[in-house]
């Protein structure tokens, strides 16, 4: 009895030494956005720690990154395409808010920073009037997947942007059009979004795997 019982123990230690070398010789997976939300993959970079270029991927089921993201400061954000002397807008916003299905809360502001330089840009130096201070993507338990947007625009007027008082009360249900409008930004000059759930939703991406591609290694 006792050796079966030492035999039943020893061959369960060896199981989850098995497992546990196989998840560590199991790199992330990086995975595409599938191509309906490709839309806004225009030439802007987004690195965030740990993870790297995060531009049109989600965020990986993997080393607790869905759950690091909610805590990491803002990420470098860089538009190769800048233009030397002009000067941008910057917003980052949850078009999913509270949920994809439901979005009550659309456009909830993550980040509004006016009056970048292009070259600052360029190089991912986010230097501006900060008229929304960042706050991380934290998306709620339950909610699935939400889509995180990030568009540059360019500043074509010598004007003071600013947010309205009701604006500025609440981040959410945010009318993001007619603050374009307000202050004749036009079409982004450069955009990106990425996707990302509450870390509790596992498992691992499922709904979206029709033609998504993976990647074994980091994306530059």
């Amino acid at each position: 009895m006792k050796l079966a019982t030492a035999a039943l123990l020893l061959g369960l230690v060896v199981m989850v030494a098995a497992r546990e070398e196989e998840e560590e010789n199991d790199p992330c997976v990086y995975e595409n956005l599938p191509y309906e939300d490709t839309g806004l993959c225009k030439g802007l970079d987004v690195f965030y720690p740990e993870v790297g270029n995060v531009a049109c991927m989600f965020i990986p089921d993997c080393n607790n990154f869905r759950h690091k993201i909610t805590d990491w400061m803002e990420p470098i954000v860089k538009f190769p395409g800048a233009l030397e002397g002009a000067t941008y807008t910057l917003m980052m916003v949850d078009p999913d808010a509270p949920s994809r299905s439901e979005p009550t809360k659309k456009y909830w502001r993550h980040w509004l920073v006016t009056d970048i330089k292009g070259n600052d840009l360029k190089k991912g130096n986010i230097q501006g009037q900060v008229l929304t201070p960042y706050k991380p993507p934290s998306p709620p338990a339950n909610s699935g997947f939400h889509r995180y947007q990030l568009l540059v625009y360019l500043q074509e007027r010598d004007e003071v942007i600013s947010l309205l008082p009701k604006e500025s009360k609440s981040r959410g249900s945010w009318n993001m059009e007619s603050f374009l409008n307000r202050f004749h930004l036009r079409e982004p000059e450069a955009s990106t979004q990425f996707m990302t759930q509450n870390s509790q939703d596992s498992p691992m991406i499922q709904a979206f795997r029709g033609g998504v591609r993976y990647f074994k290694d980091k994306p530059k």
